[in-house]
């Protein structure tokens, strides 16, 4: 019997969803990755951010090297391993990328509103400051191990926050991180997806490598980024940059990739 097209499309579409293909594909990325060896297009925008970093700018005619990310003012080799952390000056935890906004406004005098009205650059757009900056920033901490210090109590409470709300599920769908990252060999469509549930060693390889520069969208893409955009696909309400939500998650999987060597940016799918 000769097969209809239809029935063509079928054993098709099985075929590619063969253990074999699903490897295949999976290694796809690892390929590219190796393809670009020790070079990553992220430097680009990491070159940008160190420019960013001593430029004078803002009403203020100031630039960033007297910002303390945690380890004192201008010292950044291993601060991004550190993050997020507590800071006295401003009484609560913040991460890297809340803790640039509070630097470029209170050295430089920038807008905070604007800053963080648009943070995230759109497809085919120039990389925002805020991007440019962390890749910069991340890159200092390469090869060094997370350090959060969840002895510290508010550290310990934005992690315990992030961790509920890993397992939180609301939205039309009744999604949650949970629902994706919370058992080994998952999938969705043909993308592995990360065990990231407590004790799970995956979060040592995906939360080091963020920012990481994501090859289909061509882009330097941030945790915030990441953490807002996974609410977008659960269908919940759009993330506030910098929220508790937000830096509770960010501190929950940095908590869990404890010890494990940084390597941002990386090279994501």
């Amino acid at each position: 019997m000769i097969p209809t097209q239809k029935t063509a499309w079928y054993l098709t579409a099985l075929l590619a969803l063969s253990p074999l293909a699903l490897a295949q594909d999976a290694d796809i990325f690892a390929q590219y990755r190796e393809m670009f060896g020790e070079d990553n297009p992220a430097e680009l925008v990491s070159w940008d951010g160190e420019d960013l970093w001593v430029e004078e700018r803002g009403p203020r005619q100031a630039s960033l090297e007297d910002c303390d990310l945690g380890l004192g003012p201008g010292v950044i080799e291993g601060a991004y391993a550190q993050l997020p952390r507590y800071f006295e000056d401003v009484g609560k935890v913040m991460d890297l990328e809340m803790r640039l906004v509070h630097c470029m406004v209170e050295l430089q005098g920038l807008d905070a509103a604007a800053i963080t009205a648009d943070p995230f650059t759109s497809r085919g757009e120039p990389q925002t400051d805020l991007e440019k900056l962390a890749s910069y920033i991340a890159g200092q901490s390469k090869g060094m191990p997370v350090k959060i210090d969840l002895e510290h109590p508010q550290v310990r409470q934005a992690y315990e926050l992030g961790k509920t709300m890993f397992f939180y599920r609301a939205g039309p769908y009744d999604f949650g991180c949970t629902t994706c990252h919370n058992q080994p060999g998952k999938r969705i469509r043909l993308q592995a997806l990360p065990d990231l549930s407590p004790g799970s060693k995956d979060a040592d390889t995906v939360y080091t490598t963020w920012p990481g520069y994501r090859i289909s969208q061509g882009a330097v893409r941030t945790f915030q980024w990441r953490m807002r955009d996974c609410g977008r696909q659960q269908r919940l309400p759009e993330m506030t940059f910098g929220s508790e939500i937000a830096t509770g998650l960010i501190t929950y999987l940095a908590a869990e990739a404890n010890g494990a060597p940084m390597d941002a940016p990386g090279l994501k799918r």
